[in-house]
This record gives C-alpha cells, sequence and structure tokens, in this order.
C-alpha cells in the first residue's frame, strides 16, 4: 500500500515517535489527522504536517469511539490507522494502583483495538487500507517492573496476528511495530532514577521511517532496531539462557509518561 495519497490518522503524534511519524507520512504525500492530548502541541504538529488536529484522552471511556466519528468526519474515510499512543509506568507490580492499571490497559490495548473496530469496516468495504499497531520488544519478552505495560503490549501483538489472518484476502493489512529503547520523552526518568542507555535507544525518526516502509511495502512486522528479532529467538530456543541475561540486563526503567511513544 503506497502511502502518497491516503488518508491516515496518527494517535499519540504531538511528540515522540507519533510526530516523527505524522511528518514522515506527510512528507510521503498523505494527508494527515494527528491525535494528541496536549492542545498545543498537537496543534503545531497539526500544522507542520497540514493536516489536521484531534485532540482527546484515549483513556477515557468512549474516547477511541469519539476520535474514531470525528476522524471520519474530517475526509469521510481513514485508509490508514496508526495507533500509536501509549502509556507507561515502571514499578513493582505489587505497588501498582488499581487506576493506573486500568489506565494502563485502557491506553495500550483496549483504546487501539476499539479504533480499529470503528476504522476497519470502511477500509475492507473499499478494500484498500492498512492498520499499524506500535506495539513493543516488551511485549514479547516481558520486562522486570513493566508487567501491565508489557502484558498490554503483548495483546496488541496477539491481536494484530490474529486481524492479519481475518483479513485475508480483503485488500486490507496489518502491521505490528516492535521498537525497543526509543529516544523520546517517554523514557524519562522520574525521582532522580537514570534511563537504560544500554543498548544505545534510536530516534523516533529511524522508527518512523520503518513505520513508512512497511506501509509501502505490506510488511506484517518491523523491529527497530532489526537486531532485537534476535531477542524473542533466543527465549524460544533457550529459555534458560534468555531468562538468566534478562535478570541480569533486563533492569526496570522508570517511565511516568504517555500518549508521545512506546517504548
Amino acid at each position: 500500500m503506497q502511502v502518497a495519497g491516503q488518508v491516515a490518522l496518527v494517535t499519540g503524534a504531538s511528540s515522540g515517535i507519533g510526530r516523527a511519524t505524522a511528518v514522515e507520512l506527510a512528507r510521503r504525500g498523505a494527508r494527515v489527522l494527528v491525535h494528541g492530548r496536549d492542545a498545543e502541541r498537537t496543534a503545531e504538529v497539526g500544522h507542520a504536517v497540514g493536516g489536521t488536529a484531534l485532540l482527546g484522552d484515549l483513556a477515557a471511556p468512549g474516547a477511541a469511539d469519539d476520535l474514531a466519528g470525528r476522524a471520519l468526519g474530517v475526509h469521510g474515510r481513514i485508509d490508514l490507522l496508526v495507533a500509536n499512543a501509549g502509556a507507561g509506568l515502571s514499578a513493582p507490580f505489587t505497588r501498582m494502583d488499581p487506576g493506573e492499571i486500568d489506565r494502563l490497559l485502557a491506553v495500550d490495548l483496549v483504546a487501539p483495538i476499539r479504533l480499529v473496530r470503528a476504522l476497519l469496516p470502511g477500509m475492507v468495504e473499499r478494500g484498500v487500507g492498512r492498520v499499524v499497531l506500535v506495539a513493543s520488544v516488551a511485549g514479547r519478552t516481558g520486562v522486570a517492573g513493566e508487567a501491565v505495560y508489557a502484558a498490554a503490549k503483548a495483546g496488541l501483538d496477539a491481536f494484530a496476528e490474529s486481524l492479519r489472518l481475518e483479513l485475508t484476502g480483503t485488500g486490507v493489512g496489518a502491521t505490528v511495530v516492535l521498537p525497543g529503547l526509543v529516544d523520546t520523552p517517554f523514557f524519562e526518568g522520574r525521582g532522580g532514577t537514570p534511563v537504560r542507555r544500554l543498548p544505545r535507544p534510536v530516534s523516533a525518526e529511524a522508527v518512523a521511517r520503518a513505520i513508512a516502509v512497511a506501509i509501502d511495502d505490506d510488511r506484517p512486522e518491523v523491529w527497530v532496531p532489526g537486531w532485537l528479532r534476535v531477542a524473542p529467538m533466543v527465549r524460544g530456543s533457550a529459555p534458560g539462557v534468555f531468562r538468566r541475561l534478562s535478570a541480569r540486563f533486563g533492569e526496570p526503567v522508570r517511565i511516568t509518561s504517555e500518549h508521545g511513544a512506546t517504548p
């Protein structure tokens, strides 16, 4: 599916991966609808890409359906959905507030599924379209201190795979994006805890370019950086070795941010 000429909705586009993706898709000829929570930053990105800014907190009940309706009202269709908005928090599971658990699941898993449900029928009816779900390597491997986040991203990963099977022969595709550490505000430390710097983070622009190429080439999944695909392979073939390495190098990152990017 060529990006040029498509109407795209990018969620979580006020900063980070979402902002970079909106810019990249617009550069390649798409008409971009920019979603975010922060009015000023979302409007700035919308202006930068010559598109439309749409505000909304995807943690709120009904917000995803409302966003889909407003997005469809702009151009009458959505050809390309990039569900990027995400929330993260690194903390021991036993200390997590139940309300925070609900918020993470709402933003990272429920909202993308509801957006797809609202926008996919139109794509299938027209016989063209693509759903891009920004998950995380955490959803394939697990991460200490990020159990709920990893669970939500694993669910999104499984949803993408199942959706892909259902869409066979419809002309509509599904892509899952699996980034590792990305240099965005999502990874700003809190309380003086430093952000992990190994492996070296990639740029949001690198993820955005990978997303655009995956759309153009109809790729079912994309890893950024590509070598990260080795981690789940090791986990599957040598789980004992994987768990020993994870225990040694997999310290949790302290994260308290949302809607801009996804690790």
